[in-house]
């Protein structure tokens, strides 16, 4: 008799457990008198009869169907096996681990902008996390018609609103076009707590978001790093110097063509107006020689230090020594 018994016994478990399945559905819905339960990390075992959870089993293990899982059921504590009958439910399989996902815009997207009439054309990509919280919705939204459920099921059905997200998020309090990497984590606070309300519903969450870069036209990407470096420097004359004698040194700009003889043009410029700087801050310095060519005299009046008239050096006399020119004044 306990050979026909064992005929009729099964094992509940899922045995091809993935990791990029949300939940997977026993299909034989008769458990046999002898059958066990077997639990692994990881995985939480659901009895549901006519639609409505009997037990949740989450320890890891393997049970005996008859008398470690029978007693514990909630309206079938008194189900008593026959030799040829089992008793129909069914055991849905969850995957309790957080998933991980990864996203990225599939075309970019116009977020409106004042200085761009039709709109700034940003790419953005990222990761997001999400698992199961809810059994009773799962079952009553999902399981209830499905006999499994996929995280490719889930990302198709949340990157499907994400570009709206982002651009209800960058829009809001005027974030800065050009450098919403600095706002990236308020941004994707805001998209967490959207999408969080998109598959509440369905018994999951949300447990994080995150946007680990921005993109722009290569063309935009170009004018932001251009106007960086002239802030950089500070100063957009001396940039093109910097520029232009980089390119010089570098054999960009050679030969005898626009380029060149625009290059030597404004380097000829530059060095004209750095003399003529040079020339105004000689002239308005007084000549050591206008200083020091007269000093005063012991007589009120003033000798002259050299002779105006044949340039001999003259030590304090009235007259010059050389020529006899009169030299007090």
């Amino acid at each position: 008799m306990s050979f026909f018994r064992n005929q009729f016994a099964n094992v509940v478990e899922w045995e091809e457990f993935r990791d990029d399945m949300i939940f997977w559905k026993w299909s034989n819905q008769e458990v046999k008198k002898g059958s066990k339960l077997i639990i692994r990390p990881g995985q939480d075992a659901i009895f549901i009869n006519n639609g409505k959870i009997e037990g949740v089993f989450e320890d890891e293990g393997e049970y005996k169907i008859d008398s470690d899982i029978i007693p514990f059921l909630s309206t079938l504590k008194g189900f008593k096996f026959g030799f040829n009958s089992g008793m129909r439910v069914e055991v849905l399989f969850v995957n309790t681990k957080e998933f991980t996902v990864k996203w990225g815009t599939q075309n970019p997207i116009l977020i409106p902008t004042p200085q761009l009439p039709g709109g700034m054309p940003i790419r953005a990509n990222g990761t997001f996390h999400f698992k199961v919280n809810d059994y009773v919705a799962l079952i009553d939204k999902v399981a209830g018609i499905k006999e499994s459920y996929l995280v490719e099921d889930v990302k198709i059905r949340l990157t499907s609103v994400l570009d709206q997200l982002l651009m209800k998020w960058i829009s809001r309090e005027g974030k800065d076009m050009f450098n919403l990497q600095a706002n990236a984590s308020d941004i994707a606070n805001g998209i967490r707590e959207d999408l969080d309300m998109q598959v509440i519903d369905n018994g999951m969450t949300i447990t994080g978001f995150q946007i680990m870069s921005f993109s722009y036209p290569q063309e935009i990407q170009d004018m932001i790093t251009k106007t960086a470096s002239h802030e950089m420097i500070g100063n957009l004359q001396k940039y093109q110097q910097v520029s232009m004698t980089d390119g010089i040194a570098s054999g960009k700009v050679t030969g005898g063509g626009a380029a060149s003889d625009m290059a030597s043009m404004m380097m000829g410029m530059n060095i004209a107006n750095e003399m003529m700087k040079n020339m105004n801050q000689g002239q308005k310095e007084p000549l050591a020689s206008e200083t020091a060519s007269t000093v005063p005299s012991s007589e009120g009046g003033k000798k002259v230090n050299f002779c105006p008239n044949c340039g001999a050096k003259n030590e304090g006399a009235n007259f010059c020594p050389n020529c006899g020119y009169k030299l007090s004044m």
